[in-house]
């Protein structure tokens, strides 16, 4: 079957009523931007592993700065810190021992036998003058003068060994073996700070005041070490995105004040530019507008008062405006 025809219109009735369509399409020129609330959330790990023994929050629960969040089992961890309690005090032991002398008791054994030393060393000089003189009278040997002589070297030689024995004593030990003693001390104390450290990362705090967005372990479950077990939002990591065209980045600097306006917000909230990206980009699907769909615009950033910033939720469509500009009807 052959359609009917259909008369088409005079050229300049045409292009009239291409140009009504276009201006019908085409909403007059906004005077703000479209964005949306995001959130700079803090998850929190533990940089060590253990079995999940209290989770102390629950998922939209405000905590304050410093509250206890979670803690993991640390009896392992416990027990490595006693042990490297107990290596420094052997090094200290050890270092103390060896900046001291030989005790009273060995000392006084020394001075004992250094005595008895003297006292043969004077006998043999006894023996030696006696021997002399008999040898003059040839009423001995001179061998036997020798064997005097050589006895009464060896006592001698005796007393001055036990003198120098008498003097070390009394000295701590050598220079570099005090330091080696020392550096194990250093040592032993690291180690120690070492497992301190890891027993006390198994209770976790919050690092600031914010709502627990979320948690993902329950009491009981093995966390792996740097595994988020929740995820906090304080007020001050709410922020504003939002989109602006290449023909508008031009008026906007970092500091500038904007205002936010959203649904259930009350006053319009105000904030300061805090980012300006310098790669363009297509508007992402978030943002519903038909006059920013699918164009190549610049992402900004602004940032409220943290006063302020606990009005905004995470997700929340915004319009931006300018400080100076009205709020949108």
């Amino acid at each position: 079957m052959t359609r009917p025809r259909v008369p088409r219109p005079a050229p300049l009735v045409a292009g009239l009523i291409a140009l009504s369509m276009l201006s019908g399409c085409q909403p007059p020129p906004a005077t703000g931007w479209s964005g949306y609330v995001e959130g700079d959330y803090v998850y929190i790990a533990a940089p060590v592993a253990g079995t999940l023994v209290t989770l102390s929050v629950q998922a939209g629960q405000m905590v304050a700065a410093g509250a206890p969040l979670f803690t993991l089992d640390a009896t392992s961890n416990q027990a490595a810190r006693a042990e490297a309690d107990a290596r420094v005090r052997a090094a200290q032991a050890q270092a103390d021992n060896a900046a001291k002398g030989r005790r009273d008791e060995e000392i006084a054994v020394i001075r004992a036998q250094l005595d008895q030393a003297r006292a043969l060393a004077q006998r043999a000089q006894a023996d030696w003058v006696r021997q002399q003189a008999l040898v003059a009278q040839d009423f001995v040997s001179q061998s036997r003068l020798d064997d005097a002589t050589t006895a009464r070297k060896q006592a001698q030689d005796r007393v001055a060994e036990l003198e120098a024995s008498l003097r070390v004593a009394s000295l701590p030990a050598r220079v570099d073996e005090r330091a080696s003693a020392a550096a194990q001390v250093e040592a032993a104390q690291q180690a120690q700070r070492q497992l301190q450290w890891r027993e006390q990362q198994a209770l976790q705090t919050a690092p600031a005041a914010g709502l627990i967005s979320d948690t993902f372990w329950r009491a009981g479950e093995y966390v792996p070490a740097g595994q988020p077990v929740l995820a906090l939002l304080p007020p001050e990591a709410r922020k504003a995105r939002f989109y602006v065209s290449e023909g508008e980045l031009g008026g906007l600097a970092l500091g500038q004040p904007v205002s936010l306006h959203c649904d259930g917000c009350g006053a319009p909230i105000g904030a300061r530019i805090t980012r300006i990206a310098t790669q363009p980009e297509y508007t992402p699907p978030v943002i519903y507008s038909n006059t920013q769909r699918a164009k190549l615009v610049f992402l900004v950033e602004a940032r409220p008062a943290p006063a302020d910033a606990a009005r905004l939720h995470p997700g929340q469509p915004l319009d931006v405006q300018p400080a100076a500009s009205a709020p949108r009807k």
